[in-house]
Protein backbone atom coordinates (compact mmCIF):
# COMPACT_ATOMS: atom_id res chain seq x y z
CA UNK A 1 0.00 0.00 0.00
CA UNK A 2 1.27 3.50 -0.80
CA UNK A 3 0.62 6.51 1.44
CA UNK A 4 1.46 10.16 0.92
CA UNK A 5 2.48 12.18 4.00
CA UNK A 6 3.82 15.65 4.62
CA UNK A 7 6.65 15.56 7.13
CA UNK A 8 6.11 17.91 10.10
CA UNK A 9 9.48 17.44 11.80
CA UNK A 10 11.18 20.48 10.25
CA UNK A 11 10.26 23.55 8.19
CA UNK A 12 11.04 21.79 4.88
CA UNK A 13 7.66 19.99 4.88
CA UNK A 14 8.89 17.19 2.61
CA UNK A 15 6.25 15.27 0.66
CA UNK A 16 6.87 11.66 1.64
CA UNK A 17 5.82 8.54 -0.21
CA UNK A 18 5.56 5.62 2.19
CA UNK A 19 5.23 2.03 1.05
CA UNK A 20 3.70 -0.31 3.64
CA UNK A 21 3.06 -4.00 3.79
CA UNK A 22 0.98 -5.60 6.56
CA UNK A 23 1.08 -2.37 8.56
CA UNK A 24 4.87 -2.15 8.43
CA UNK A 25 6.91 0.46 6.59
CA UNK A 26 8.83 -1.06 3.69
CA UNK A 27 10.28 2.14 2.18
CA UNK A 28 10.20 5.92 2.50
CA UNK A 29 11.06 8.35 -0.29
CA UNK A 30 10.87 12.11 -0.76
CA UNK A 31 12.60 13.00 2.49
CA UNK A 32 15.62 15.30 2.40
CA UNK A 33 16.86 14.32 5.86
CA UNK A 34 16.78 11.36 8.23
CA UNK A 35 14.03 13.02 10.30
CA UNK A 36 11.58 12.46 7.43
CA UNK A 37 12.16 8.72 7.49
CA UNK A 38 11.83 8.63 11.29
CA UNK A 39 8.61 10.65 11.07
CA UNK A 40 7.13 8.31 8.44
CA UNK A 41 7.82 5.22 10.56
CA UNK A 42 6.34 6.87 13.64
CA UNK A 43 3.29 8.22 11.80
CA UNK A 44 2.46 4.79 10.38
CA UNK A 45 3.12 2.68 13.48
CA UNK A 46 2.33 4.95 16.46
CA UNK A 47 1.45 8.57 15.58
CA UNK A 48 1.96 11.13 18.36
CA UNK A 49 1.50 14.86 18.79
CA UNK A 50 2.44 17.56 21.29
CA UNK A 51 -0.70 19.30 22.56
CA UNK A 52 -0.62 23.05 23.15
CA UNK A 53 -3.66 24.73 24.74
CA UNK A 54 -4.73 26.91 27.66
CA UNK A 55 -6.18 26.31 31.09
CA UNK A 56 -8.38 28.91 32.75
CA UNK A 57 -7.00 29.56 36.23
CA UNK A 58 -9.22 29.67 39.30
CA UNK A 59 -8.78 33.46 39.06
CA UNK A 60 -10.24 33.46 35.54
CA UNK A 61 -7.03 34.12 33.58
CA UNK A 62 -5.90 31.89 30.71
CA UNK A 63 -2.61 30.06 31.26
CA UNK A 64 -0.82 28.57 28.22
CA UNK A 65 0.26 24.95 28.68
CA UNK A 66 1.60 22.06 26.61
CA UNK A 67 2.38 18.40 26.93
CA UNK A 68 6.04 17.90 27.79
CA UNK A 69 6.17 14.74 25.67
CA UNK A 70 4.10 13.84 22.61
CA UNK A 71 0.95 11.83 23.31
CA UNK A 72 -0.78 9.21 21.14
CA UNK A 73 -2.69 10.95 18.37
CA UNK A 74 -5.85 8.96 19.07
CA UNK A 75 -5.97 10.39 22.63
CA UNK A 76 -5.73 14.08 21.70
CA UNK A 77 -9.39 14.98 22.32
CA UNK A 78 -9.58 13.00 25.57
CA UNK A 79 -6.32 14.55 26.80
CA UNK A 80 -7.37 18.06 25.78
CA UNK A 81 -10.58 17.68 27.79
CA UNK A 82 -8.56 16.52 30.82
CA UNK A 83 -6.20 19.48 30.47
CA UNK A 84 -9.09 21.95 30.16
CA UNK A 85 -10.63 20.59 33.38
CA UNK A 86 -7.43 21.09 35.40
CA UNK A 87 -7.64 23.58 38.26
CA UNK A 88 -4.66 25.86 38.78
CA UNK A 89 -4.09 28.88 41.00
CA UNK A 90 -2.00 31.90 40.15
CA UNK A 91 0.80 32.77 40.17
CA UNK A 92 2.43 30.14 37.93
CA UNK A 93 5.78 30.20 36.15
CA UNK A 94 7.20 28.58 33.03
CA UNK A 95 7.85 24.89 33.65
CA UNK A 96 5.37 24.45 36.51
CA UNK A 97 3.67 21.06 36.22
CA UNK A 98 -0.12 21.26 35.91
CA UNK A 99 -0.72 17.51 35.42
CA UNK A 100 1.97 14.95 36.27
CA UNK A 101 0.85 11.96 34.16
CA UNK A 102 -1.78 12.94 31.61
CA UNK A 103 -4.30 10.06 31.45
CA UNK A 104 -1.57 7.45 31.81
CA UNK A 105 0.38 8.68 28.76
CA UNK A 106 3.48 9.41 30.84
CA UNK A 107 3.45 13.01 29.64
CA UNK A 108 3.43 15.96 32.00
CA UNK A 109 1.47 19.10 31.19
CA UNK A 110 3.57 22.20 31.89
CA UNK A 111 3.05 25.95 31.92
CA UNK A 112 4.64 27.72 28.94
CA UNK A 113 4.31 31.36 30.11
CA UNK A 114 4.50 32.84 33.58
CA UNK A 115 1.18 34.32 34.68
CA UNK A 116 0.77 36.30 37.89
Amino acid sequence: MTMELTCINCPMGCELTVETENGEVVSVSGNTCKRGEIYAHSEITAPTRTVTTTVISAEGRPVPVKTAQPIPKDKIFECTAAIKSAVIHLPVKVGDVVIDDLLGTGSQVTVTKSVG
